[in-house]
Order: C-alpha cells, then sequence, then structure tokens
C-alpha cells in the first residue's frame, strides 16, 4: 500500500487536516459553535462553484467564501457567550442562502454534477505534492497564531463574563476563533470536501470531551481520535471500494456512539449509588 505515491501523499494530508481540524474544532465544542463551523465549512461549496462559474482559482474561491461567512457570523454574532439561540438563528440563515448560492454557482458553471460532487465530498487519493507542500504550509501558520491565542481563547470560551471583566478583547478572540475555522474549512476542504471536513471537525473534539475535562489531555485525545480515524478509514478505502470520506467518518462516528453510551451509563450508576446510599 505504501509502495504508491499516491496513498503517501492521502496518508500525508489527512493527517494533516485531521490535526488542524481536531486542534480547531477543540475550541468550537469548547464554544458551542458547531452550527457555525457547519455553516463555515459548508461555505467552501458556493465559494468553490463561483469560482469555477467566473473562471477563477477555485483554490481562492474556497478562502473568498469561508473568510466571508466568518466575517458575517462574527459582525452579525452576539457579543456575549457564543453559541445561544440567537447565534444559531442567525447561523441558520447563513446556511440556507449560502447552498442556495452553492446551487445557482454550479448551475451556471454548467457542471452541476460532476463538480458538485468534488467540492462536497474531495478527492484525497489525487493530492500532489505541491499540495501537500501548500497544505502543511497553511496547517503550520495556522498552529502557530493558536498557540499565540490559545491560553485567551481558551479563558473567554469557559467564561466570557469574567475574560471581559478581566479586560480581555472579546470581539476581538472571536473573529481571530472564526478566522481560524475559515482557514481550516477552506484548507482541508480542497483535500477532503466540504462534507468530510466537518466531520473531522466535531467528532474527536465530542469524542475528546466526553472523556475528560481536562483541557490538555482532551486536546490531545482530539488530535489522536482526528488521526486515528483518517488512517484507518484510508486504509478501509484502499482496501475496498467505499468512498474515502465514508470509511473515514464511520469509525470517529462510530466512536463516538460508543463513548456516548458508556457516558451514559457511567452517569446512570453513579446517580443509583446517590439514590441507594444512607
Amino acid at each position: 500500500m505504501l509502495r504508491y505515491p499516491f496513498m503517501i501523499h492521502a496518508l500525508a494530508a489527512g493527517s494533516i487536516v485531521a490535526v488542524i481540524a481536531a486542534v480547531v474544532g477543540w475550541f468550537m465544542v469548547l464554544r458551542r459553535q458547531s452550527f457555525a463551523g457547519h455553516a463555515i465549512s459548508l461555505a467552501a461549496f458556493p465559494g468553490a462553484a463561483g469560482a469555477a462559474a467566473l473562471g477563477w482559482n477555485v483554490t481562492a474561491g474556497y478562502f473568498v467564501s469561508c473568510f466571508l461567512v466568518a466575517g458575517i457570523l462574527g459582525a452579525l454574532g452576539p457579543r456575549s457567550q457564543p453559541g445561544t439561540p440567537r447565534e444559531s438563528a442567525i447561523v441558520g440563515t447563513v446556511l440556507a442562502f449560502i447552498l442556495s448560492c452553492g446551487y445557482l454557482f454550479s448551475a451556471l458553471s454548467g457542471t452541476l454534477l460532476s463538480e458538485t460532487t468534488h467540492t462536497l465530498f474531495g478527492f484525497i487519493f489525487g493530492i500532489s505534492q505541491a499540495e501537500l507542500v501548500a497544505l502543511a504550509a497553511t496547517a503550520a501558520a495556522l498552529l502557530v497564531v493558536l498557540g499565540v491565542v490559545g491560553r485567551p481563547l481558551l479563558f473567554a470560551s469557559v467564561d466570557a463574563t469574567l475574560a471581559r471583566a478581566r479586560g480581555l478583547p472579546l470581539r476581538l478572540l472571536d473573529l481571530a476563533f472564526l478566522s481560524a475555522l475559515a482557514v481550516a474549512s477552506a484548507e482541508g476542504s480542497q483535500i477532503t470536501g466540504a462534507l468530510l471536513v466537518f466531520p473531522l471537525l466535531v467528532l474527536p473534539a465530542a469524542i475528546a470531551r466526553d472523556i475528560t475535562s481536562r483541557p490538555a489531555i482532551s486536546l490531545l485525545l482530539s488530535i489522536g481520535f482526528g488521526l486515528a480515524a483518517v488512517w484507518i478509514g484510508l486504509v478501509i478505502a484502499y482496501a475496498t471500494s467505499y468512498p474515502s470520506g465514508f470509511c473515514v467518518t464511520t469509525p470517529v462516528f462510530a466512536g463516538f456512539v460508543v463513548t456516548r453510551l458508556l457516558r451514559r451509563r457511567e452517569r446512570g450508576r453513579i446517580a443509583r449509588q446517590v439514590v441507594t446510599s444512607p
């Protein structure tokens, strides 16, 4: 399997996407902004379709649309704690509009079926060496930025009221995080497709949060689960005829279900002990 360059490129690209998606997704789950992440990741669809319709560079379309949606959500979103019902309503409205734009741009470009399928589901086994280098450089820059703003962003995500009282620039941190989410979505969508990048954003982080509430351990677990999902999924996709997106998403979804069931069982056991204790 590893004697084929396309498989090596796919594993390397998938690993890079898994790491940046796990790190950004960990903050996304912590801030209760999964719906916003879903909208920003799907913004890659109208961006790529619009760029194809206008004859522009498709990569630029990914980034422009993801940053545009992130900016809209940052400008219209509430200035208090993220993840509120008001923010969900704004995200839902923006999401409905960008999906309709994606369908329109796909129809105008004349590649309604083939281009839409590639944009939504990607083709991870077609990664070139140049794309891999660009992906690694972008991921490294993103991780450096998150390393700089990570501590204040964590503080603001856990307790926005106290962070505001301490003088932290909450609006600036919100925009910085949404921008990081846009970069992760745009870069990952080129490799895995707009639909696959979102499961890599939310599922590893959700599993890690169910296992432990310790930030450092939870973040490392999120990265580990993301990498495991990509490696297992790509091996299955190589050995079978199933799409890579399905093969990558299924293991991590199964892990989420098992973890959630075990957590519910443990909570029930603790509750029974509390009730029966003298």
